[in-house]
């Protein structure tokens, strides 16, 4: 028997056989936005870009990102309060500093802080233990401090992580990491010294690889949100679920990208059965699941 190797963190489960469970309220689908905010370092280390790099400092693709912190974040601010819609934010902590006005905007909407590493412009699942500690200490408590929230949640910069990246936040006081898309449930995921939650995030529904890798067109793309959405609500009569919708703040903030989401969003916020949906941030899903019954939670 060829014996792979396996990350042993969490055992395999088929969604059809496990616990049956609601979200508040007897809701059957939690929906979640969210939103990435980066930024990236100018002429080094990594960056996003929507056409050919050229050769460093690449201005390019440096203005194109800060687009997302001048303009588009606070389009999506508009967008979101408009549709009377909660939203988590994933973040680089470099922004504190930079956008001050990006972290007042996100407190006044009273919208959650995940973790999302200092800048894009760097990964971190290529550290040493005890760096990737240090590194993951420093965003923790550069939340605390900058925006005043005690963050709980984790995205890895790229989803870049390391064989201890689950132990290394576990040990550093996060209660969930979202870089691991194997299901549409949240689960439990073993640590050396305790367990830490997965909450379901979509590597699919997601703006980045669907519009600038597959060069999918806005109009596609709205088109893959309401379907995922329809499905997915048709398929939690069965089984609880998770629908997050993965944004970026210099993609989905041009204009006429942002059209094609509202359009989107309204229908979602629309829809005649969402009595049926649990408009949430990734927080509250793992304040509802860790208050199940033991073992209730697939995993770990």
């Amino acid at each position: 028997m060829l014996l792979l190797p396996h990350h042993n963190r969490y055992p395999y489960s088929s969604i059809n056989a496990r616990s049956d469970y609601s979200w508040p309220e007897g809701k059957r689908l939690a929906f979640y936005i969210g939103l990435n905010i980066e930024h990236f370092a100018f002429g080094a280390g990594l960056t996003h870009t929507p056409t050919v790099p050229i050769p460093a400092p690449d201005q390019r693709s440096f203005s194109w990102t800060d687009y997302g912190n001048r303009v588009g974040v606070f389009r999506l601010f508009d967008l979101f309060d408009s549709l009377g819609l909660p939203a988590s934010h994933l973040i680089n902590t470099t922004l504190f500093d930079y956008a001050p006005d990006i972290v007042a905007g996100i407190n006044r909407r009273g919208d959650e802080i995940i973790g999302h590493g200092r800048t894009n412009a760097e990964r971190h699942g290529y550290m040493w233990e005890a760096d990737e500690a240090r590194f993951l200490a420093e965003v923790r408590d550069a939340i605390a401090e900058k925006a005043g929230q005690d963050v709980r949640g984790w995205m890895a910069p790229w989803m870049s992580v390391s064989h201890v990246t689950p132990d290394l936040l576990d040990e550093a006081g996060f209660k969930f990491l979202m870089d691991w898309p194997a299901d549409d449930q949240p689960v439990w995921m073993k640590t050396r010294k305790g367990r830490i939650m997965s909450v379901p995030y979509p590597l699919e529904l997601n703006d980045s690889p669907q519009m600038l890798v597959r060069a999918s067109t806005p109009s596609e793309f709205e088109q893959m949100i309401i379907d995922q959405f329809e499905e997915m609500l048709a398929q939690s009569e069965r089984q609880p679920l998770v629908c997050g919708l993965a944004l970026h703040a210099m993609v989905v903030g041009q204009p006429y990208r942002l059209r094609a989401l509202r359009r989107a969003l309204r229908h979602i916020v629309d829809h005649p059965q969402r009595d049926r949906v649990w408009f949430t941030r990734p927080g509250a899903i793992y304040d509802h699941c860790v208050a199940l019954p033991a073992g209730t939670v697939t995993g770990g």
